[in-house]
């Protein structure tokens, strides 16, 4: 009986540290967001205030050079994630179904940190085609991509209008139903 006890108290335990942890991973990633969905509009609604999008080159699943200003007068959603990301795996599938959707309207710029030993061509193509994912991949093995945005954590999602400004950004895992929301806007925006 004492045992009993005993493993009642530690998985009881258990489940509150799991808990606490929950709640303070998503207070984290979603607290460092820039913006709720409700201000898009407003924090960005003069023209004085937009921030021209830095641009960089990456490498597509070709190994063709590629730079964001290659997509010139077509808004874009920038995604920096990596295989190995546990929250990027999570929001991978939604960015996907979107892609499907609204690829024709925005530009998706999936952009692989393709560090050359955790995170490799090889082990991305791998990991693409077991997921079944069919939005565009682009390499940033130089980091450059990266550097250029001042990517601190990963996932980080980027919107840019079609004017090649930044409109807003997003770090942590987006939810499909924000996703939407972004893209909205960029889209009313054009």
């Amino acid at each position: 009986m004492n045992n009993k006890k005993k493993l009642i108290a530690l998985i009881v335990t258990m489940v509150l540290i799991i808990g606490v942890a929950v709640i303070g991973y998503n207070k984290l990633s979603g607290g460092n967001n820039n913006r709720g969905n409700e201000s898009i509009e407003s924090e960005n609604s003069d023209d004085n205030q937009k921030v021209e999008a830095p641009d960089f080159t990456c490498l597509d699943i070709s190994g063709r050079t590629v730079k964001l200003s290659d997509f010139a007068g077509k808004p874009v959603v920038i995604n920096f994630w990596a295989s190995w990301c546990g929250p990027c795996q999570s929001e991978l599938p939604d960015f996907d179904k979107v892609y499907k959707e609204r690829g024709d309207e925005v530009e998706f710029m999936m952009v692989n940190l393709t560090d050359g030993g955790r995170e490799t061509v090889e082990k991305v193509e791998k990991f693409i085609s077991q997921g079944g994912y069919s939005f565009p991949v682009y390499y940033d093995t130089e980091l450059e991509a990266a550097k250029a945005y001042a990517v601190s954590s990963i996932p980080a999602t980027y919107f840019i209008d079609k004017d090649g400004n930044v409109v807003d950004s997003y770090m942590g895992i987006m939810s499909r139903k924000n996703l939407e929301s972004y893209l909205d806007y960029l889209t009313d925006t054009k």
